[in-house]
């Protein structure tokens, strides 16, 4: 399954230093220019060293500007058939499923590109010097905001969830200095969102976000965790973006534990246990003893 090296561009951009920025930029600009420019005219176009160009093409994983010309011409000529607009009335039940399948692999696929540029280090440095997280995203995300509260609430950090604008908005008006928010959105576009984690950080409060690099809500991250899959909301809700950010959540949440060794460990112990006390009847339990 070959990427789009215009999402492939996308994602790295955060991460490019300025004068890459600008090559990134003009080529977004300009693909079929680029298509059929030699690389000295790009490096002018741009205002940039021929290195630079190289450079930039380096930071998307490829060898040069040859292999990037390949990928661009590809790229005029994909058909985005792993969406989920391809997906008709005329499809059977299975067609359909085996489609929304290819697509959330898809999105892994892509993930996995850029996954190991984004700011764990830095995100978890926030996290262990927290108080409490509070974990907020409307509409689709809010699902993917309450999920991450289940599973980083177990390291034995206060978390809670803000789902509404109302809530969004009354959290971030009390935030203060030790206070993390993870923001989630798929487009980044949400105002009370947006306005909300802009009150946070006036407040002391550190805000991460895992949204599209473009957004307004990007602007305002502490830490940003880029994730914009390419998806068709005319008539489906985020679907592929959000298998991106639960394991993007996922990951962070691993990253954290690690980093806080013993205790996290003892904490997930705990939470286990409090669990298997419930729910495992007493007979299996002295079974359990006597094995082991």
């Amino acid at each position: 399954m070959s990427r789009s090296i215009t999402n492939q561009i996308n994602r790295v951009k955060p991460f490019l230093s300025k004068s890459e920025s600008q090559v990134c930029n003009w080529i977004l600009s300009n693909p079929s220019l680029a298509i059929n420019s030699p690389i000295a005219k790009i490096a002018s176009a741009a205002g940039v060293s021929q290195p630079t160009v190289i450079r930039f093409c380096r930071s998307l994983d490829l060898a040069g500007y040859r292999e990037l010309r390949h990928h661009l011409i590809a790229d005029q000529h994909r058909h985005a058939s792993f969406l989920h607009q391809n997906i008709t009335l005329k499809d059977s039940a299975p067609d359909a499923a085996l489609k929304v399948l290819e697509s959330s692999i898809h999105s892994l696929v892509e993930l996995r590109s850029y996954i190991s540029k984004m700011p764990f280090e830095a995100a978890v440095n926030i996290m262990k010097a927290s108080k409490q997280f509070i974990f907020a995203g409307l509409g689709a995300s809010s699902h993917v905001a309450a999920d991450a509260s289940h599973k980083f609430f177990r390291l034995g950090i206060p978390c809670s969830t803000a789902l509404d604008s109302q809530t969004i908005l009354q959290k971030t008006a009390i935030a203060m200095p030790g206070d993390t928010f993870i923001a989630i959105s798929y487009n980044g576009n949400w105002p009370e969102l947006i306005s909300g984690m802009i009150n946070a950080k006036m407040n002391g409060a550190c805000v991460i976000t895992l949204t599209d690099p473009r957004s307004p809500l990007s602007k305002v991250a502490s830490e940003l965790f880029p994730c914009h899959c390419n998806e068709d909301l005319d008539i489906f809700t985020p679907m592929s973006s959000r298998i991106a950010q639960l394991t993007i959540l996922d990951s962070l949440q691993v990253a954290l534990a690690l980093s806080m060794g013993d205790i996290a460990e003892k904490n997930l112990r705990k939470v286990k246990a409090a669990l298997y006390d419930q729910t495992v009847p007493a007979q299996q339990k002295n079974l359990s003893k006597k094995i082991y």
